[in-house]
């Protein structure tokens, strides 16, 4: 069938892979590549983050998972897999996504595992190339639904084709496209280090001073962060700054004298849940919060089935 996608950001990228792999012919339409869009920002560590966690989300996860581990033997994906420890400050704390993890322990102050990172700027410039690879093009430009027309008449103008289905994977324009208010940002500031030889990553959701990871990569840490529902500013704090790195250099005193190498804002589509469902022939795909990265595979396969039942 012919399939557009809408959005060219992580989960846009993996839906067009699985729609090509699978014999479709796809197109992507987006406002903008992948390295400028909140998947080049985020730390990318696999975990369920700013997402409701239900069955589905975990089976999506579990999917994804098993997908990044097999690719983190490639270092031409920028996927590696570290071993690092998931902080837990409270009683009762859902653990449900440690069914996705093979290796993982239960320890005093939280749970010691292996997960996959992400290096972003090389995975989303390898998962374009094998898209291209595979014969999609793109087409950088912005769908407008006017009144009185449907999505796919909309969508198909931009690209000079009306497609049999569309999906729609734009992050937070998705809202927009689907009368969807529901959709929302949360806001996420990083800072990145001088990486001083880390290779383990800490996640410390509850932190008393707020949210705050540290995740190293080859050439950098990214620290943070933030998760300020609702906050549109994509502009760096240096007050927020200034406090991400008390806390993380707290959290990991070998960061104590590290030079900044960047700094950067990404803002979260969220949503009360994230939305994987067929209306007509529109599939949506969005609300994944920070999630994009631990749900893309396993979400991108589900899109996949959902378009197969319009054949």
């Amino acid at each position: 069938m012919r399939v557009l996608v809408v959005g060219a950001g992580a989960i846009g990228l993996t839906v067009a892979h699985e729609l090509a792999v699978a014999g479709h012919r796809v197109r992507i339409v987006a406002e903008r590549p992948a390295r400028e869009s909140v998947s080049a920002v985020a730390a990318a560590i696999w975990f369920p983050h700013d997402v409701a966690v239900d069955r589905d989300v975990l089976e999506s996860g579990r999917v994804t998972y098993e997908r990044l581990a097999r690719l983190a033997g490639d270092p031409a994906t920028g996927v590696v897999l570290r071993d690092g420890l998931v902080r837990v400050r409270r009683a009762g704390t859902d653990l449900s996504w440690t069914a996705a993890v093979p290796r993982h322990e239960r320890v005093a102050d939280g749970v010691r595992c292996t997960l996959p990172v992400v290096e972003t700027g090389r995975y989303l410039a390898w998962l374009g190339d094998r898209v291209a690879a595979l014969g999609v093009p793109t087409t950088w430009g912005e769908v407008r639904v006017p009144a009185g027309q449907d999505l796919v008449t909309a969508a198909g103008s931009v690209v000079g084709e009306e497609p049999e289905v569309v999906v729609v994977a734009a992050g937070l324009g998705s809202g927009r496209l689907l009368g969807d208010d529901a959709v929302h940002p949360i806001r996420g500031q990083v800072v990145r280090l001088a990486n001083p030889g880390l290779t383990a990553w800490v996640l410390d959701s509850d932190n008393p001073g707020g949210l705050t990871y540290v995740v190293p990569r080859a050439g950098d840490v990214v620290c943070g962060g933030t998760g300020q529902v609702g906050d549109w500013n994509e502009q760096v704090d240096p007050e927020t700054e200034d406090a991400i790195l008390r806390r993380v250099r707290a959290l990991v005193p070998a960061l104590a004298g590290q030079p900044v190498l960047s700094r950067a804002v990404g803002l979260r589509p969220a949503r009360t849940t994230r939305r994987l469902e067929r209306i007509g022939r529109v599939v949506a795909c969005y609300g994944h919060g920070g999630s994009g990265f631990t749900l893309s595979w396993g979400d991108a396969a589900r899109v996949a089935a959902l378009c197969h039942e319009l054949r």
